[in-house]
C-alpha cells in the first residue's frame, strides 16, 4: 500500500543557491519524493513543518548560521532529523565533524544524482526506524505510568533478576503479595514473558538504583 500523500516522506532542502534548489527539487520529484526548499536555516525554522518521516539536505555554507552550527543547534533542541550535507568547499575536518555529529552523508559538489538519491533513501529509512522506536518507547512508558509506586518498585527488582522470595525480603512483603504484584505488572505492561518485561525495563532505563524506597505502600 502506498502512503497517503500528506504522510509520504519529505526531503527538506536548505540551500542558498536558487539554481541548486531547483535542481534538487527536480531530482527528488523525478522519483516521486515530496520536497520543500528553503534559502536559509532561519527560513526553515520559521516554517510550520509537517510531522512526517523526513530528512534534511543541508548546505555547509549558508548565510548567517552555517550548516554545521545548525546541525549542532538541532541536536541540542533534540530534533533528530537525518542530515545529508552538500558543499562546494568541503574539507576533511568538516566531513569528520559532520559525520561524528550523526550526518548520514557528506557530498561534494558536483555530486552524482544517484549518490544523492542513495543518501536520501538511507536517511529516510533511518528516520522511519527512529520514529517507530520512539513510538514503541512512548507506548511502554504510558503503560509504566499506570503502575502503582509499589508495582514499579517490584518491577525494578524483577528486572534486576531477583526471585519472589528475595523481593519479599528486600521490601518487607509476603511472598504471595509479591506474586500478586508481579501478575498485575505483567498484565498492565502487556508483557508475555519475564524476558519481555526485562527488555521493557531496559528500554525505560529502569534500574535497581531507582527504587522508590520502603516508604511506598501497597
Amino acid at each position: 500500500m502506498r502512503e497517503a500523500p500528506d504522510s509520504q516522506p519529505i526531503v527538506f532542502v536548505i540551500e542558498d543557491d536558487p539554481s541548486m534548489r531547483a535542481a534538487l527539487t527536480n531530482l527528488f520529484r523525478s522519483v516521486d519524493l515530496r520536497v520543500e526548499t528553503f534559502g536559509s536555516a532561519t527560513e526553515f525554522l520559521q516554517s510550520k513543518l509537517p510531522d512526517v518521516v523526513s530528512c534534511l539536505v543541508l548546505d555547509i555554507r549558508l548565510p548567517g548560521l552555517s550548516g554545521l552550527d545548525f546541525q549542532n543547534d538541532l541536536a541540542q533542541a533534540n530534533i533528530r532529523i537525518p542530515i545529508i550535507f552538500v558543499t562546494g568547499h568541503g574539507d576533511i575536518p568538516m566531513t569528520v565533524r559532520a559525520m561524528k555529529a550523526g550526518a548520514v552523508d557528506f557530498l561534494s559538489k558536483p555530486f552524482r544524482d544517484q549518490d544523492m538519491l542513495d543518501a536520501v533513501a538511507t536517511a529516510i529509512d533511518r528516520d522511519r526506524k527512529a520514529r517507530k522506536e520512539t513510538k514503541i518507547l512512548a507506548d511502554i512508558q504510558s503503560r509504566f505510568d499506570t503502575l502503582t509506586p509499589r508495582e514499579r518498585e517490584v518491577m525494578t527488582l524483577v528486572a534486576a533478576g531477583l526471585m519472589n522470595k528475595q523481593i519479599a525480603a528486600e521490601i518487607g512483603l509476603a511472598e504471595i503479595t509479591v506474586k500478586i504484584h508481579r501478575g498485575r505488572i505483567m498484565k498492565k505492561m502487556g508483557a508475555r514473558s519475564l524476558a519481555e518485561l526485562v527488555r521493557m525495563s531496559e528500554a525505560l532505563g529502569v534500574h535497581s538504583t531507582e527504587r522508590l524506597g520502603s516508604e511506598t505502600k501497597v
